[in-house]
């Protein structure tokens, strides 16, 4: 039985750098799940491989024909979701999904999946420094770094509903926790 191993976290955490990591482990057998947003491609994001873009009009459109496992509007016609075509084509090829999700979606999947998923919530060390991580990428707007602090605060009083809660205070600590658990689920 193919599984699924969610990981959420308030943006500038570091979930994708542990995504990343655990998807050059062969032995765990995972593929990324690609998921849907309605916003602009960032810097070299590619359509296919980074996020599948679309219009916010396409976006509500496969809404209302229900392709999406789950889906949110996170920011005012800014929408990110999961196809279910996704995850059936990764499983077709014998594949373990993994997510790089954000909080909400990870707890959705996670009830869609409840025995078939791990949900691995990824902790910032302090909010101080996931404030300093998102000024150090220089990809946002002062706004857009207030509105994302904003919801980290929200994402970190649920993290209690993930399985697991790894803390990125040290990114070497992190990766091999990260290995260990995944493995261990995976077994």
């Amino acid at each position: 039985m193919n599984k699924l191993v969610i990981l959420s976290a308030p943006s500038g955490s570091g979930k994708t750098t542990i995504m990343r990591h655990l998807l050059s482990l062969p032995q765990l057998n995972l593929a990324f799940s690609i998921s849907a947003t309605s916003r602009a491609p960032r810097g070299k994001e590619e359509h296919g491989k980074d996020y599948y873009f679309m219009t916010v009009e396409a976006f509500k459109e496969q809404i209302a024909q229900g392709a999406f496992l789950e889906w949110e509007e996170v920011y005012k016609d800014n929408f990110y979701g999961t196809l279910r075509s996704e995850v059936e084509r990764l499983w077709a090829l014998g594949k373990n999904v993994v997510f790089d999700i954000d909080v909400v979606g990870g707890l959705n999947v996670k009830k869609l999946y409840p025995e078939q998923s791990l949900a691995i919530f990824v902790e910032p060390p302090s909010m101080a420094a996931l404030e300093e991580r998102l000024r150090q990428r220089h990809t946002e707007s002062e706004e857009k770094i207030q509105m994302r602090l904003n919801k980290a605060a929200q994402e970190l009083a649920v993290a209690y509903k993930f399985d697991v809660i790894i803390r990125n205070d040290h990114l070497s600590d992190a990766l091999k926790e990260a290995e260990r658990v995944v493995e261990e689920f995976l077994r």
